[in-house]
């Protein structure tokens, strides 16, 4: 996988990351559920990565 390639795929998880952290936040009220949301989307972000 080229750079670029990898470059858009983080572009592209960086709006879930922000519009689901605020959801996340809405429904649950505290920034523990937020931050375990961030690192799940993080850990299939490096997973798709490192293909």
């Amino acid at each position: 996988m080229d750079i670029p390639r990898k470059l858009g795929i983080l572009i592209y998880t960086a709006v879930p990351a922000i519009v689901g952290g605020g959801i996340v936040y809405h429904f649950f009220g505290s920034f523990v559920q937020v931050i375990i949301f961030e690192c799940l989307l993080l850990l299939a972000t490096l997973g798709l990565i490192r293909n």
